[in-house]
């Protein structure tokens, strides 16, 4: 039956697969380590069942908000910030209240050419779709 397929269908089946692999490995490593830098903060969401959720990730200052982005395939406290908005931040000590706003328009536009991550993330991540969000103090 292989011997049927032909050789060039073979070779990108298995790139495909070894791309898919360094991709889930990828991002992986980054949900379990959670680097922490200098420009980090943590964000404390909550799921449906009430229980708080924290991820570091990293912050852009733009024009004076603060702005962080979904990058990456785990996106489940984005959909937690964009159903209950009203989140909390750590950036080096106490927890403060934040609400977390969706972009959209010109905000969008400015926020993603300032907030670019480079080709090489993008692909290591799969070229997921990016969401961004305005973190306004409450």
């Amino acid at each position: 039956m292989l011997e049927r397929i032909p050789g060039w269908v073979r070779v990108a089946v298995v790139a495909a697969a070894a791309y898919a692999l360094l991709v889930v490995a990828f991002e992986s490593l980054i949900g379990y380590f959670q680097p922490f830098g200098g420009d980090s903060i943590v964000i404390v969401t909550t799921g449906d069942d009430g229980a708080r959720n924290e991820r570091v990730l990293s912050r852009r200052d733009i024009d004076g908000n603060l702005y962080i982005a979904a990058n990456h395939w785990p996106r489940q406290w984005y959909r937690q910030a964009t159903a209950r908005p009203q989140v909390e931040v750590v950036t080096g000590g106490e927890p403060e209240p934040y609400l977390a706003v969706p972009l959209g328009g010109a905000e969008l536009e400015r926020v993603a050419e300032v907030y670019d991550v480079g080709f090489f993330v993008r692909f290591l991540t799969g070229f997921p779709p990016r969401r961004f969000l305005r973190l306004d103090p409450r």
